[in-house]
């Protein structure tokens, strides 16, 4: 909509969360613009978001995009270079994204309300990580396989009643194992549970949680040495099949200090999976399910994949790279406070897709059209019966209750 002030629009809506205070105190106390001549962070930050939701392939695409001066009004910026930009995403301090990316989790978390979140269960937080392929010629730094590149986003999700939020993230090359960022992402808080899979399985660090009373659950590798020290009673009418009293490890090498609590039952598709964990207060039923619910984070790796530009890179340095997989969280970030501002209960993806038709269109002309209830309800195509319209019309002729000449609406398709 020309001429209209940008200060309504979805736009403005939408980046306002990182338009504030905040992010000029932290931009000026980190000195991240203090060389910029053209392109600031916050700008920076906007126009790598804005490619994430259109899910732009290159730095050429992101510059093409100021040929739309509606855009080009939104970011208060005529023209910039792909070059430009590419120096200013690589020298940009991941520091300084990191922190903005805390800074909005945690905002997002008061807005729906996680932090005053307390029940029987705590607080869930789910650890994994997920591995974006890269070519080995064009990222050294990268180096995967021999002749494969490759980065790892390791996240921490808070879960909330079947949803997910972004808490905690690390990027790394692909190389390292899981395992070696797990202090990092591990919640140390007596209320919070920390749920993983079996990459992250180390029974030094198994104990130490024992001793610091940090709760987790994992799920088990299957040539794990396992001493059963008592079987507990479990329900005949739940899906556990067992719940045991172990240690984990070989005894004078691997043994751990520690008993842990050992729960054997069945995914969605029936096959058997083991949980260790050192929650003895749950019942089994709860950590079976709670662990079921670890697959959520899975489908935020796949929804990202699919949904934000996280396979295809803006820069080839690690700071590039590190700096796009963050800005691609703050942005799914964004998505959902503007979800939770427009008070709509619905997928995230309907925001994402109505964001690019209403981006510069008023806030509330947005509100409205997520809101809007369908005019007609669509029962798809139906066949026509011509055969039996046929037999009718012959009927009705025979019968003499038409006359085909006068009566009969003639139709090619039909006789």
């Amino acid at each position: 909509m020309q001429g209209k002030d940008t200060t309504l629009s979805t736009f403005h809506q939408l980046f306002a969360p990182v338009s504030n205070d905040y992010f000029w105190q932290l931009t000026a106390g980190m000195g991240v613009d203090k060389y910029a001549k053209k392109l600031n962070s916050l700008q920076l930050i906007k126009l790598i978001a804005f490619a994430q939701l259109e899910q732009l392939n290159g730095l050429r695409d992101i510059s093409n995009s100021f040929n739309d001066p509606q855009f080009s009004r939104a970011i208060n910026l005529e023209s910039i270079s792909f070059s430009q930009i590419a120096r200013r995403l690589r020298d940009l301090s991941p520091q300084f994204i990191r922190l903005l990316f805390s800074y909005l989790t945690t905002q997002v978390g008061k807005e729906i309300g996680l932090v005053n979140l307390r029940n029987a269960v705590g607080r869930i937080y789910l650890i994994d990580s997920t591995t974006i392929s890269l070519c080995l010629n064009q990222y050294r730094w990268a180096e995967f396989r021999q002749t494969k590149g490759g980065v790892k986003l390791h996240l921490r999700l808070r879960f909330f009643e079947e949803e997910v939020l972004p808490d905690k993230a690390i990027v790394t090359p692909a190389r390292p194992a899981d395992k070696t960022q797990m202090d990092i992402l591990v919640v140390e808080e007596k209320d919070a549970l920390n749920v993983f899979d079996r990459g992250y399985v180390d029974y030094k660090k198994f104990d130490r949680y024992c001793e610091e009373g940090i709760r987790f659950a994992s799920r088990l590798k299957g040539n794990a040495l396992v001493e059963v020290v008592a079987d507990l009673p479990v329900n005949p009418d739940s899906k556990v099949e067992k719940d045991q009293i172990v240690y984990l490890g070989k005894d004078g090498v691997t043994k751990m200090k520690h008993p842990l609590r050992l729960i054997t039952t069945e995914d969605t598709q029936g096959q058997p999976v083991v949980i260790v964990t050192n929650d003895f207060e749950l019942t089994a039923e709860e950590l079976s399910e709670i662990y079921r619910n670890r697959w959520q984070i899975e489908l935020f790796f796949k929804w990202m994949k699919q949904h934000l530009q996280v396979k295809h890179f803006y820069g080839k340095s690690e700071q590039a790279v590190e700096n796009q997989l963050f800005i691609a969280l703050i942005t799914y970030c964004l998505m959902v406070m503007l979800q939770l501002k427009a008070g709509y209960q619905g997928p995230l993806l309907t925001i994402k897709r109505l964001i690019r038709t209403c981006l510069y269109e008023p806030f509330t002309f947005f509100v409205q059209s997520l809101h809007r209830k369908p005019k007609r309800r669509s029962y798809g195509r139906h066949k026509i019966d011509y055969e039996g319209i046929y037999q009718d019309l012959v009927k009705q002729v025979l019968a003499g209750e038409a006359d085909y000449l006068n009566d009969v609406t003639y139709d090619p398709l039909v006789l």
